[in-house]
């Protein structure tokens, strides 16, 4: 037999859903109506009423959910893995990637932008707390690496050095942000 009457408020234990009782099916299923409108069913020991402000449990369904946390803890076992670290945010900086056209663009002007790009990526990544950042900036002549490097230096809070050569090949530059604590 249900402790809960029509018009109770109710909330599943389980689940972040809530509602109003609004009826009981012959299977002993209690139907409720949730704050958006929907009508769902559950078994009275899925559920938790709210009376006066007291949160009234059916406590042989407590223990049986006490006797079957405790028995799957003990079942557990702990990962021998290594947690995998975060990839770091990788930023293209090839100038195909950054503009439709080159046609009306100078050298300087592809650079700038280059560097423009650089600069308002790591601002993010330092915004965002994100730890590494890997500078794709190609081979080439080596003026892109070079400024690049001339940005990074000015930033006390960065430390730069060669991307992984087996992943990135040799154009790339991985930048590590110290997070403040």
């Amino acid at each position: 037999m249900s402790s809960f009457n029509i018009g109770d408020w109710v909330e599943v234990l389980d689940d972040d859903i809530s509602g109003t009782v609004k009826g009981f099916n012959s299977d002993g299923r209690i139907s409720i109506e949730t704050e958006d409108g929907f009508e769902l069913t559950f078994l009275s020991n899925e559920l938790v009423g709210h009376f006066d402000d007291a949160i009234e449990v059916d406590r042989s369904a407590l223990q049986d959910v006490i006797v079957e946390e405790t028995s799957s803890n003990s079942k557990k076992r702990k990962s021998t893995k290594r947690q995998k670290s975060i990839p770091p945010m990788e930023v293209d900086l090839h100038i195909h990637h950054l503009t439709n056209s080159t046609k009306n663009m100078t050298n300087f002007e592809m650079l700038n932008l280059q560097l423009d790009t650089a600069r308002s990526q790591l601002e993010f990544a330092i915004r965002k707390r994100i730890q590494k950042v890997v500078f794709i900036h190609g081979v080439g002549q080596g003026v892109l690496k070079a400024e690049l490097e001339t940005l990074l230096s000015r930033y006390n809070n960065v430390n730069f050095y060669e991307a992984s050569f087996s992943e990135y090949g040799a154009g790339a530059t991985e930048v590590y942000i110290y997070q403040n604590s």
